[in-house]
């Protein structure tokens, strides 16, 4: 809830720049110096941390009573919180190279100030990246192993709760970091559309047979990509 909250606040910062340009935590709209940086950084890594939790939730529930029956709920504490740490940390890497990019594409004016993309060409691109991705190969091995909890951790390997983490997060960030890369089309602060993404996320987890989900997903994506490229070639 905190995050939400704190995603909630933001949002509504960004809808009113006049009344939060001097809050603490919102970065300025323009010429970002390092205290910038770092707040860009942590609105994202709260962000991707409240999109994702709730789809790790039964991975996380099944760490923890798998070092509960093994080691004692003291230990399974610890290494529980390892685990969330490990898998937290990669979309925290995610985090600083969304912040990089949107600073980037910020100076390029290719993204607003409000966060949101300025450029047809690059929402098109995001949008058919995102939407061929979904059709593609490595979508299906990632997303296979997100949704398989039980036999992730069987062939894993290793009894180190931390990396088990980072590489249950690096799938799942290698499943989902283009679904993500979207909010710089939709609006990195609209909390209408960082919603939608989070129940696609958890559609793609949790449906029976995910499969036609997706690639109905990645053909719609494909659909409004192509259609963003033509209304901006016929607009010149």
């Amino acid at each position: 809830m905190f995050l939400w909250g704190y995603l909630a606040y933001m949002a509504w910062g960004m809808e009113n720049m006049d009344a939060a340009a001097d809050w603490l935590l919102m970065p300025r709209m323009n010429g970002w110096d390092a205290t910038d940086l770092f707040l860009v950084l942590v609105m994202w890594a709260l962000m991707m941390a409240a999109m994702m939790l709730p789809s790790a939730a039964p991975l996380l529930m099944l760490v923890n009573r798998m070092y509960l029956e093994r080691d004692g709920w003291k230990r399974a504490a610890l290494k529980g919180a390892a685990f969330a740490s490990g898998y937290l940390a990669v979309w925290s890497g995610f985090s600083v190279l969304a912040t990089l990019a949107q600073w980037g594409l910020l100076e390029a004016r290719l993204v607003s100030p409000a966060m949101e993309s300025a450029s047809t060409w690059l929402s098109s691109a995001l949008l058919l990246a995102a939407g061929a991705y979904q059709l593609s190969g490595l979508k299906d091995v990632c997303l296979t192993r997100c949704r398989s909890p039980l036999s992730f951790l069987m062939t894993a390997g290793s009894d180190n709760a931390f990396l088990l983490g980072i590489r249950s997060g690096a799938y799942c960030t290698v499943c989902c970091a283009l679904l993500m890369a979207l909010l710089f089309v939709l609006g990195v602060m609209n909390l209408a559309w960082i919603a939608v993404l989070t129940v696609i996320v958890l559609l793609e987890k949790f449906l029976r047979r995910p499969r036609g989900f997706v690639h109905a997903t990645g053909f719609a994506l494909i659909a409004w990509g192509l259609w963003v490229l033509g209304r901006g070639i016929v607009a010149g």
